[in-house]
């Protein structure tokens, strides 16, 4: 990658998003934002209830995280996004055509263990169910790439760098 990409690190909760995306960023030489910190407080209110967000809940805040992304295109960024639907995928790539996704992936029990583990997080381990049941893995038409999360973060972040520089760039 010659450009510097915006990165949007995806996956359910727990895959290790908040962890993983400074390190990224940093390996990258890049800003880093975290996706939680674009969600209005109703959002976060509503999760910390148990309650799942529906796709009414998540427009404005991928619209926020898009024009985010869009703002550092040819600079270069990491944010975070569960991203867990295509269309919301579509969203971000709408607002900022050269994003890339890194997909962190991992073992139902070993994210529900690291859940289990947080604290100060407002997403309770109550809700990784609707997580899955919601996630549509990257589609071999999106650009991006898969990185499983069972290793240390150093681990999980040079796979997600490796991974990154052997991506061609997206044709438009």
């Amino acid at each position: 990658m010659n450009t510097p990409q915006v990165v949007v690190v995806m996956g359910v909760a727990g895959t290790g998003k908040t962890t993983i995306g400074p390190l990224l960023a940093a390996r990258l030489g890049v800003p880093y934002a975290e996706g939680d910190d674009f969600h209005p407080p109703a959002n976060i209110a509503k999760m910390s209830a148990g309650t799942p967000l529906g796709d009414e809940d998540r427009w404005p805040w991928l619209d926020a995280i898009g024009e985010w992304a869009h703002r550092r295109a040819g600079l270069g960024g990491v944010v975070s996004s569960s991203a867990l639907k295509r269309s919301y995928r579509d969203r971000l790539r709408a607002a900022a055509p050269g994003v890339v996704f890194v997909h962190l992936t991992g073992d139902r029990a070993l994210i529900e263990d690291r859940m289990s583990h947080r604290e100060g997080h407002f997403m309770p381990t109550a809700l990784l169910d609707s997580q899955f049941a919601t996630l549509q893995p990257l589609g071999e038409d999106e650009f991006g790439v898969a990185v499983d999360v069972s290793g240390s973060p150093e681990e999980i972040t040079e796979q997600a760098v490796t991974a990154l520089a052997a991506l061609s760039e997206p044709t438009p």
